[in-house]
């Protein structure tokens, strides 16, 4: 069987170093790199120019998303010519040693596979517990799947027959892609390999509490879209972080027996978090977090909703 061919497409926005960690884990393994920059203020451009890899700058006059910058990247590389798969990398990883071959020989296998992917990490997880929750987070089991993250090999021919990614998806628009390919009939898998290695390097709580905002505008407008995925995570956010915090204020008003049943709820809630992280480094933090974050997530939801019945334009939530 003829080896399928394949590219690669990095997408960055004030990357640093990450990002030429992410590029020099690509140059010497795809002899086709495009990287597509979203209005960077360091030097990714020209860093990835000296390594000779394609880079496209995204129009700073319209809105950047995460798809946006993936589809111009999947259009410049097929300008070079006709190419089998396309691997899709976030300039904050790099790409473990192995995975482009492991990942060109599941697709060379099944021409049913529109999309295979592998297993994230953490580069430095138990720096804060903002990495280790992202940690926590990334470890899926292997086999089939509904969805995935950014980082994915993906066939062309698949990525062609659904359209791409939706340009106006700003978070979770990986999942969007994914419930698409699914429905027009491609396969998705994991494999058991390590792919890639990313670096969350988030160090304060305001940069989880906008990462959470943003992830609650995601459940909303691909749950949206795709009915009924992120059903579960909807009634989460609608419980814990609107109906439970009004009957506690309701209570301090009309009886504190209410504020006191709903504090034990929360606790509950904690509780049983708390023994699904048993063992994971920062347990407690990670699970007071989790407990929190049903209230940015509200914010998101809340956020997606008004843009939406406005018209407003979809803008990305930065929190980096």
């Amino acid at each position: 069987m003829t080896r399928p061919t394949l590219g690669a497409v990095a997408i960055g926005r004030n990357e640093g170093e990450r990002l030429k960690a992410c590029l020099r884990s690509l140059v010497p393994l795809c002899a086709r790199v495009v990287y597509v920059d979203s209005g960077s203020r360091d030097d990714s451009v020209g860093f990835a120019r000296s390594l000779g890899v394609t880079v496209v700058e995204l129009d700073t006059s319209v809105p950047f998303t995460a798809a946006r910058a993936r589809n111009a990247g999947f259009t410049a590389l097929l300008e070079g010519g006709a190419l089998d798969l396309v691997q899709f990398v976030d300039g904050d990883c790099r790409v473990e040693p192995g995975w482009l071959e492991a990942g060109t020989a599941a697709m060379q296998a099944d021409p049913g596979l529109g999309l295979v992917t592998g297993w994230r990490s953490e580069i430095h997880p138990t720096a804060t517990v903002y990495n280790q929750m992202c940690e926590v987070d990334w470890h899926r089991p292997a086999g089939p799947i509904t969805a995935c993250g950014g980082d994915m090999m993906v066939r062309v021919a698949a990525f062609g027959q659904i359209g791409g990614f939706d340009p106006a998806v700003i978070a979770a628009e990986d999942d969007e892609f994914c419930l698409r390919l699914g429905k027009a009939g491609w396969k998705l898998l994991r494999l058991p390999v390590q792919m890639t290695w990313h670096d969350a390097d988030m160090t304060r709580f305001s940069q989880w509490w906008q990462r959470t905002i943003r992830n609650g505008h995601g459940f909303a407008q691909v749950g949206r879209l795709h009915p009924p995925h992120f059903r579960r995570e909807q009634m989460r956010v609608w419980l814990y972080g609107l109906a439970l915090p009004l009957l506690f204020l309701l209570g301090l008003f009309a009886s504190p027996w209410i504020s006191l049943a709903v504090t034990a709820v929360y606790t509950l809630s904690f509780i049983k978090t708390l023994k699904g992280l048993k063992g994971r480094p920062m347990a407690g933090k990670q699970a007071a977090l989790l407990t929190l974050a049903k209230i940015p997530n509200l914010l998101g939801m809340l956020t997606y909703s008004r843009r939406r019945r406005n018209g407003d334009a979809m803008r990305i939530i930065e929190y980096k």
